[in-house]
């Protein structure tokens, strides 16, 4: 009888150490007796094991990743060739004269990818631009007036010629004000020298302050000296007295001559003149001077008028029919620059 219980409970010991050895404990038990045999301590074995399975998660993790950066990559560059836009020189027009260029767009690949790279890859991908400027710039040209911007660049400015008077200009910096629109304003020196507060207030708005010369002469009339002391001394007036580092000289009534514009350039000043001009100071209808605008705004357009009740009234309703076509308005550099207009594709978009 002793000797079935031996047997049975030999074959009980047996099935139990069998089931045993398939569980995670009598594996460990095994792997231990294992390594005592080996001389390897049990901890150092352990360790080993979460190494090597560390290791190989990290290793696919660094092919997904990989694998993340080539298709964002990929997308990248096809977004790159479908939105290049190539750079415009500077050129001359045989009406127009100088025309500025206007600057390209890229994608800039290294920054999308390290923007991408922070932003955990989001698809689509975001897109980092890059302005890429024109191989000819307007200072290349030469010595050439001015007349309008590119018209690439959905931009427009207001010259506004103050030679006279004062009493309309607080109504149209209250219009400036609240349209948010800067314009440039070319002071004739005469005027400005008598009128310094008013010229300090509008350049508080954050308008332009520019060159009309000092006594509205017609500059193709007057000898080189002449023509040098008319530009000098407005010059002269905007530095010490506004602090003005101005680029720009609009010639009184339009009237210029080569020398005229040579002169200018000599003094690193800029000529320019007018794309359209309200013909404000005949006094013409308000109404009639904003459908001509409206009409005949463009791209690039210089649009001359002065402090006169005419413009004054007009301004607002010149105004809406500019930004009505999707053109924004800025001062006349703004315009003249190869600086792109922001669009919908900046930085980070």
């Amino acid at each position: 009888m002793k000797r079935y219980q031996w047997m049975f409970a030999s074959v009980c010991f047996g099935v139990a150490l069998l089931a045993l050895q398939q569980s995670a404990g009598v594996e460990r038990f095994v792997q231990y007796a294992r390594q005592q045999a080996s001389g390897i301590p049990m901890a150092e074995s352990y360790q080993t094991d979460l190494s090597m399975a560390a290791s190989i998660h990290t290793a696919q993790g660094r092919r997904e990743l990989q694998e993340l950066r080539a298709r964002t990559l990929e997308k990248i560059q096809a977004e790159a060739v479908r939105r290049k836009v190539a750079p415009v020189n500077a050129t001359l027009d045989r009406i127009w004269k100088a025309i500025p260029g206007y600057n390209g767009l890229e994608v800039d690949i290294e920054q999308s990818m390290q923007l991408n790279e922070q932003q955990q890859f989001p698809d689509p991908p975001k897109l980092v631009f890059r302005e890429v400027p024109p191989e000819v710039s307007l200072d290349q040209l030469g010595s050439h007036p001015v007349y309008k911007g590119n018209p690439n660049k959905p931009m427009v400015a207001l010259m506004i010629n103050v030679a006279w008077g004062d009493e309309y200009i607080p109504g149209m910096l209250d219009v400036l004000r609240k349209e948010q629109v800067q314009a440039t304003f070319f002071f004739d020196g005469s005027w400005l020298k008598k009128n310094i507060a008013t010229a300090r207030k509008i350049q508080e708005e954050g308008h332009e302050l520019s060159n009309h010369a000092y006594s509205h002469k017609n500059m193709s009339q007057l000898s080189r000296s002449q023509a040098v002391q008319e530009i000098t001394k407005t010059q002269t007036l905007l530095e010490k007295e506004l602090g003005v580092k101005n680029t720009l000289f609009a010639p009184p009534s339009g009237d210029f001559n080569q020398a005229t514009v040579d002169i200018a350039r000599e003094l690193k000043l800029r000529t320019v003149l007018w794309t359209l001009d309200t013909v404000d100071w005949r006094n013409p209808d308000p109404s009639s001077v904003v459908r001509k605008i409206a009409t005949r705004v463009e791209p690039g357009t210089l649009i001359l008028m002065h402090p006169t009740s005419s413009s004054s009234k007009a301004l607002s309703g010149m105004i809406r029919s500019i930004k009505s076509k999707g053109l924004k308005l800025g001062t006349v550099s703004e315009v003249l620059s190869e600086k792109r207009v922001p669009q919908v594709e900046s930085a980070g978009q």
